[in-house]
């Protein structure tokens, strides 16, 4: 079983992972539930807001020195419109958020322990960032009839869980993207989960 090592960088040290990182997040993304049909241009664009925004960081995950997984964040005042409104909505000070963006890992590197980590470096790198008094992500919802759902198919809500985040189905938005299969890209329901940061 491999090794993994893990590196947090931000800003011009992520260019020349970029191409990488836009791949591994296609392949990953592609299986249930997010079902993804990527598009480079669109994963090179997303990614450059992690090179541009000020504190945000990505987490990669090595097997010597092949990049087998991703994980990323920054904080919420940085992200889009759909993603902070929520939150706005509900009256959070929205500058006082870290947003977790996502975890991405190649199959075979699976249950080593990559997931914990990826979680323990983006909420340090937050409260080193300083004023950040949660931490939050979300996630797509699929209903259980989803004819791609497959059979056995564990959500990671436990998971998430244990890392101490809550589901807090008020603060919820929409994410676009193309599902596999499809034409078009269509709106599908994202909900966030969250956090304090001690």
């Amino acid at each position: 079983m491999a090794r993994l090592t893990f590196q947090r960088l931000s800003g011009a040290t992520l260019h020349r992972y970029i191409p990488e990182l836009a791949r591994l997040r296609m392949h990953v993304f592609r299986d249930f539930p997010y079902l993804y049909d990527g598009d480079p241009a669109y994963e090179a664009r997303y990614l450059q807001t992690y090179v541009e925004a000020p504190h945000s960081v990505i987490v990669l995950a090595f097997d010597g020195d092949r990049v087998v997984g991703a994980s990323s964040g920054l904080p919420l005042i940085h992200e889009t419109e759909e993603v902070q409104q929520p939150f706005r909505e509900a009256d959070y000070a929205v500058e006082t958020i870290f947003y977790c963006g996502e975890s991405v890992l190649l199959p075979d590197y699976r249950g080593q322990g990559a997931g914990v980590a990826f979680f323990e470096h983006r909420e340090d790198h937050a409260r080193e960032t300083g004023g950040m008094k949660h931490s939050c992500f979300c996630a797509v919802e699929r209903p259980v009839t989803h004819p791609a759902r497959p059979a056995g198919y564990q959500p990671l809500d436990e998971f998430w869980q244990h890392r101490g985040y809550e589901r807090h189905p008020e603060l919820a938005t929409q994410f676009s993207w193309k599902d596999l299969g499809d034409s078009h890209e269509s709106l599908k329901p994202m909900t966030f989960w969250m956090k304090p940061l001690p």
